[in-house]
Order: structure tokens, then sequence, then C-alpha cells
């Protein structure tokens, strides 16, 4: 683990020998943490927002390291709640080829099942944006072609038109990726028609197609990400799901979730206003207009009727 432990507060043990239980037991803070990237962080803000608005006492840990260290952090104790994605447990469990992933509900009760049985770990209720892989491409061409779906531009693939991908090797190489795509679709891209970049981040896959950068006219995306719009790139729909679903969730170690049983009523009605349109709008007030991801929480919990 990364980072440091968090300090614990020492337990009066005297009090319980006169039998007398406090009311909520001493602990620590609640540690909120999430992953390096802006939409976890965002995330986060809202996390921490409403536990304040609560009077719920919080350690901010926001953005302390990749999936791994955050996952690890969780389950050493390092963090009591994070957000997660659905998505993420088949990989965490080894059944990233089973189809119940790409379901959300089938795939959200099978992660809380899992994590909770392994872990103790427990998966609060997911907002109903999905977060996961996408195509995207320029505006301008998904219009004149009319490429709407993915089914659109397996055709516009197979007739034989230009086509360059800008994606990350693991998109490429993982079998959740591209090849879900090919076979779900009946498409193939050979290498002459991917540009794998290094790193592989979204922000550099869809500057790529949406400047035409070594003949890239299609980029690997994620269906939140906040420059779409701004950069002019069009998601296609994945009319067959053949992602898995990503959708946003809390994530609770069991014992803090003892202590502060409310935090489950608390955040229910914050990510269930995480629809797929709002979130990506969010996003791109962080990632594009520069905005601080606390004060978009607020303005959000502003607009829907969040805010105390």
């Amino acid at each position: 683990m990364l980072c440091d432990m968090p300090t614990r507060r020492l337990v009066l043990t005297g009090i319980a020998s006169f039998g007398l239980a406090p009311a909520r037991a001493e602990t620590r803070p609640v540690v909120v943490g999430s992953k390096l990237d802006l939409e976890g962080g965002l995330l986060g803000e809202m996390m921490l927002l409403a536990l304040g608005q609560a009077k719920i006492a919080t350690e901010n840990r926001l953005r302390i390291g990749p999936t791994p260290i955050l996952r690890a952090a969780l389950l050493s104790g390092a963090i009591d709640l994070c957000p997660e994605y659905t998505g993420n447990a088949a990989f965490f469990f080894h059944e990233d080829g089973d189809p119940v992933w790409k379901d959300a509900a089938a795939g959200f009760a099978r992660a809380a099942k899992l994590d909770y049985e392994r872990n103790k770990l427990v998966w609060l209720s997911p907002a109903p944006a999905d977060n996961s892989w996408v195509i995207a491409l320029p505006a301008t061409l998904a219009g004149e072609q009319n490429l709407r779906t993915m089914e659109d531009f397996a055709s516009f693939v197979r007739g034989g038109n230009r086509v360059r991908l800008a994606a990350s090797a693991e998109f490429v190489e993982s079998a959740a990726g591209l090849p879900a795509f090919e076979a779900s679709y009946g498409f193939r891209l050979d290498a002459s028609q991917l540009l794998v970049l290094s790193g592989g981040e979204t922000s550099a896959t869809m500057k790529a197609a949406a400047d035409g950068i070594s003949g890239v006219n299609a980029a690997m995306a994620y269906a939140t990400d906040g420059a779409l719009k701004a950069l002019g790139l069009s998601p296609l729909e994945d009319t067959h799901h053949a992602e898995p679903v990503y959708a946003p969730a809390p994530v609770i170690r069991e014992a803090a979730l003892a202590n502060y049983p409310e935090i489950r009523a608390i955040l229910k009605p914050v990510f269930a206003k995480l629809d797929l349109a709002g979130l990506r709008d969010l996003n791109e007030k962080v990632a594009v207009e520069g905005e601080d991801p606390g004060a978009v929480a607020r303005e959000f919990f502003r607009a829907q009727g969040l805010l105390r």
C-alpha cells in the first residue's frame, strides 16, 4: 500500500466493563477514498458532501491511486468508503468471461454477493450511469455516414471504408475490449487500422480522433468521458451489450457501515441522480471547463434538491 495508514482512535475499554455501551462506538472518521481519475474524485467529493451534511465526520483520501491501490486500501482498512464500478468486480473475482456482468442488475447483485462473502465489503445502491468502454467517432463523420450504433460501425468497416482506431493496448488485447465488440458485431480491424497509444488515456485517444492525428478517425473512450462533446465526438451505442456494465456505486467496509448505518440511505439518492448524460456533463465541467470538483459536486446537489 502506497499511502499511510490513518490514525485510529483508542477505545476506552473501561466503559464496556461497567456494561455502559455508548450510543455509537468510538471510531475514527469515515475515511473516503477514490482513484486518481477525475470522475472518481468527483464521486468522492459527492460522498464527502453527503456525509458532511449528515454530520458524519470524514477524512478525505481522494485520488490516492489507480484501481489496484484503491482496492488494496479498502481491503486493508486504510480507507472505509470509495466509489467503484460493478464491471471491475468481474476482474476482482476472475469472472470476466461471465455474461452476468453485461446485465446491470445481475452484475451489481453478483458484485455485492461476492465482495460481502469474501471481504465483508458492502456495495450500496448504484447509479444508473454506465461508464463502459465505447468507440467514439468525430460527429461530422458520424453524421455524414449515419453512424449511431456499433451495428452501423461494423457495416461501415465491412464496407471497406477507411477506419483507424486510437486505443490502449489493454482495450485492443483484453477480451472485454475491442475483441468483444468485433465478436459481437462481426467486424475485424487489422494492425494497420489501429494506433495503439502508450498508456492509452482516453484524453489522448479522443484527441487523436478529433484532430485526425496519424489518420485516426475513431477512438476508444469511456461512456461518461467529459471531453466527448467538447472534442466533437459521438459515442456509438452498444446495442448488443457487448461490454460489461460499469455502474458506479459506493463500496463500504461492513465495520464502518455498522457504525454509521444511515450511510446507506444518505448515499442512495445521490447516486440515483447520476444518469449517463448527467454524469458526462458533470465530468465536462471538471475536465474541460476546469471547475473545482468540490464546487461541481455542491452545484449538483443544489440543482437536484440534495443540498441542505
